[in-house]
């Protein structure tokens, strides 16, 4: 955010107010973001993980070079934070090619994406995240213009309006997503190649850590990386925004050495536990148990109980709970498994204890 963003500059508002308050919080997302830019991979040697992924994206980019042609259109999907963003670029970079990045959200128009196209270079790289969001309108347009290159524009209203077509050069369309399955089948089909982007292990996201501690210049152990890979979620964003965290605490409170220990007493304060959830995730997951006995419970009144957005629950914390086995989804609601008790150290009731929680699991 900029002072635009405004109708009073700093000087109304004072430089303890909610304006200087917006101007560091931006400062600090521009550090994050360049910190983020110098710690991404390259090209496909540097990027870890998805091994099966880069080999296949490895023969499509180096058969499109053979061919001196553009590379086939990718669509890239999984989970936040896996690098889909950075493969985007990495495709970019081993064409040798130009890339404009935007997202589904900011398409809200056919004429948004028709001058997007028509400024497009022979050969660019087009990164559109988030590409299930993109209006209907526009996702039609996106038909033509990834299969036949070109796109028609229309001119005037009504009985008048006329379809204009306008050609386009070869362009490469990289789309990310994180909900593949609300992408249109005519629109999944026209990608020339596909891939999932699975979730880390740890030895991966312990070698995320080293270089990325590396290019930092930071110090650390083994042990240091395999603490912070532990609790990063299988996710290198998260990794990497786990490392400098600890960083900051080893540097403050230590003698900027990152070691188990380091990491976990720097990791308890930022509350994040051995399993890697953080305040959300035992928010939700204490709601659950201490007030509503286990569940089942309705995801709605679940956020009304931690203070929080039903969609921010949903898709920030529950995700996570479902996939370490913490956290159900069930027809009746939401319900607590037997490890989320053992987790938090609370006795289930009589009831889940002698079931071993399975007659709610199941609704039955």
């Amino acid at each position: 955010m900029n002072w635009d963003d405004t109708t009073d500059g700093p000087a109304a508002e004072g430089l303890g107010g909610p304006a200087a308050e917006r101007l560091v919080g931006s400062v600090a997302d521009r550090e994050d973001q360049a910190v983020e830019a110098a710690l991404r991979p390259k090209d496909l040697g540097e990027f870890i993980g998805q091994e099966k992924v880069r080999e296949q994206l490895d023969l499509v980019l180096r058969a499109a070079r053979a061919r001196g042609a553009t590379a086939d259109h990718v669509l890239l999907s999984g989970a936040p934070g896996l690098g889909k963003t950075t493969l985007s670029m990495i495709i970019a970079a081993e064409m040798n090619a130009p890339i404009r990045i935007t997202s589904g959200p900011a398409i809200q128009h056919a004429g948004d994406l028709a001058a997007i196209l028509s400024s497009l270079q022979e050969g660019e790289v087009l990164f559109l995240d988030e590409i299930h969001r993109m209006s209907r309108p526009a996702e039609e347009m996106l038909y033509m213009a990834m299969e036949d290159f070109r796109v028609d524009v229309i001119v005037g209203k009504g009985p008048g309006a006329t379809a204009i077509p306008l050609e386009l050069p070869p362009f490469t369309l990289v789309g990310a997503t994180t909900r593949a399955g609300l992408l249109p089948p005519p629109l999944r089909d026209r990608f020339g190649f596909t891939a999932h982007m699975e979730f880390y292990e740890p030895t991966e996201l312990e070698r995320v850590i080293h270089r990325s501690a590396h290019l930092l210049d930071v110090e650390i152990d083994t042990e240091g990386a395999a603490e912070i890979a532990g609790r990063s979620r299988g996710t290198p964003r998260i990794a990497n925004r786990l490392l400098r965290r600890v960083r900051d605490y080893a540097q403050v409170k230590a003698d900027g050495r990152i070691t188990r220990d380091i990491a976990s007493a720097a990791l308890k304060v930022y509350e994040v536990d051995a399993r890697g959830l953080d305040r959300l995730d035992r928010a939700v997951l204490e709601a659950l148990l201490k007030l509503f006995g286990g569940g089942p419970v309705g995801l709605s009144t679940l956020a009304v109980a931690v203070g929080e957005e039903r969609e921010t629950v949903e898709e920030v914390a529950e995700p996570f709970l479902v996939r370490e086995g913490l956290l159900a989804r069930t027809p009746r609601g939401r319900v607590a498994t037997p490890a989320a008790w053992a987790h938090l150290g609370l006795t289930p009731p009589r009831s889940q204890a002698a079931g071993n929680g399975q007659g709610d699991l199941f609704g039955a």
